[in-house]
């Protein structure tokens, strides 16, 4: 069955073949582990874990990498401002390698309680200062890079084409396109690649320049072609790195190789709260540890991601997280009474289920298409181990565990249940013990208890 996948190189959807064999070499834009990665970067993360299981699923092995940014990443993105990594470390009162390990470790942890797999290749920034020097140094022996006092900038007008994937004209931006914040350099677009340490800069590393540390970009180029070669098959992140990074990235590899090191670029779009963008200033800055301490399964989120196709923007609220728990829990109720019914059906009615399933994964990972054949199995009115076993082969694709038995906190709380214990939170605001006391007693006679914890309370069936 054809695979075909949106390239945002070419603005269209192609057929997709590994450009060696059977294996697909892939590389995916990591965290900068400054801080703890919100559900946004995580609905990237999981779109790219789709894309590895569907990969799978069409009987493809991956050799797959992805970068921890511990080093480089300024404030801007570009080349203004501090170290993200070292502004942290300060704010914290810890050495940036310290913030590195601790934010990388709670990544991981998220990946883990997402069911997202690791990929093959993990890669650090800091591990790969040699490759990212020596990727310089060519840039500046084939004429791509020149120094000014501050850095080692990538010179754009050397290249024949710059902007391929967002489609920016050199020639139009020009005049006053980005505040030139280094006035030697050649052109406002011209990017850092390597940046000569002020004293007080905690991370840097001995170069032919002096003391410096890597830019933003340079370092997933160096990794990508160490682990992957000059030229790979599938290239992810976010929509948010087209305009800059990813197409910083093709110019390095321009420069050094002459050749653009994906053949597919694949970008994820944004996820929206309520409406808007997810902001500080806004206080609607969420992490997967918010959707668990509100009592719900962090694979509902999973689920919740699947209601809208990768390419198109997604909304988050509390009531859509709270739909797809229940969801969830209706599929998970669906395969355990396919796995206990007797009904045979014919092995042409499975190929067509199969059949429509496979179609939609295979058309750029329409999910929510996907989705729409899972339910109709999990409704299916037979009910067959035949439909359990497809389940399950559908669920190497979701990765939702829907074999894993219901939890009791899991179990739908009743309406009614949820306002009185609405009602109770009132009184304990109100110290109306009393009141508070009384609610609690009619919770437990209908059949609940409900925890008081520092993270909220929590309702169960007794």
């Amino acid at each position: 069955m054809e695979l075909k996948f949106y390239n945002t190189l070419t603005k269209s959807k192609e057929t997709f073949k590994p450009l060696k064999g059977n294996e697909v070499r892939m590389y995916s834009c990591g965290p900068t582990v400054y801080k703890d990665a919100t559900i946004g970067n995580m609905r990237t993360n999981i779109f790219q874990d789709v894309l590895r299981r569907v990969l799978r699923y069409n009987g493809y092995t991956l050799k797959h990498a992805m970068n921890i940014t511990d080093v480089g990443h300024l404030v801007s993105d570009g080349d203004e401002g501090e170290d993200k990594m070292e502004k942290s470390a300060r704010e914290e009162g810890k050495q940036p390698l310290e913030i590195a390990e601790f934010y990388t470790k709670r990544f991981f942890n998220d990946l883990e309680l997402l069911n997202i797999e690791t990929p093959e290749i993990i890669c650090k920034a800091t591990d790969h200062i040699k490759e990212m020097m020596e990727f310089v140094e060519g840039l500046v022996e084939r004429g791509y890079a020149y120094e000014t006092s501050t850095a080692i900038y990538f010179d754009v007008d050397k290249l024949d084409e710059y902007g391929v994937l967002s489609g920016i004209n050199l020639r139009d931006q020009k005049a006053g396109a980005r505040v030139e914040v280094d006035n030697e350099k050649k052109n406002p677009y011209d990017f850092a690649v390597w940046i000569k340490a002020p004293e007080n800069h905690i991370m840097k590393w001995d170069s032919k320049w002096g003391k410096c540390y890597p830019g933003w970009h340079i370092e997933c180029s160096a990794m990508s072609r160490k682990y992957l070669g000059e030229v790979f098959d599938i290239h992810t992140g976010g929509i948010d790195l087209i305009p800059t990074h990813h197409e910083n990235e093709i110019a390095q590899s321009k420069g050094l190789t002459g050749k653009n090191p994906a053949r597919f670029w694949m970008h994820g779009e944004y996820l929206l709260i309520n409406g808007g963008k997810m902001s500080k200033s806004l206080g609607n800055v969420y992490l997967l540890k918010d959707i668990i301490d509100k009592g719900y399964n962090p694979l509902a989120y999973k689920l919740f991601s699947y209601s809208a196709h990768y390419r198109n923007k997604l909304n988050f609220t509390w009531e859509n997280i709270e739909s797809s728990n229940k969801a969830l829990i209706k599929l998970k109720e669906a395969y355990q009474k396919h796995l206990n019914g007797e009904d045979v059906l014919s092995q042409e009615e499975i190929n067509q289920l199969e059949e429509r399933f496979h179609e939609a994964i295979n058309d750029d990972l329409n999910m929510p298409l996907a989705m729409s054949t899972v339910w109709e199995v999990a409704r299916y009115p037979k009910k067959s181990k035949q439909l359990a076993e497809l389940l399950l082969k559908f669920d190497s694709v979701m990765g939702l565990k829907i074999e894993e038995e219901i939890k009791e906190n899991e179990v739908e709380v009743p309406e009614n249940i949820k306002i009185l214990a609405n009602q109770r939170q009132t009184a304990k605001q109100e110290k109306n013990w009393q009141l508070a006391d009384k609610i609690r007693e009619e919770i437990i006679q209908a059949g609940y208890t409900i925890k008081d914890t520092k993270e909220g309370s929590i309702i169960e069936k007794l």
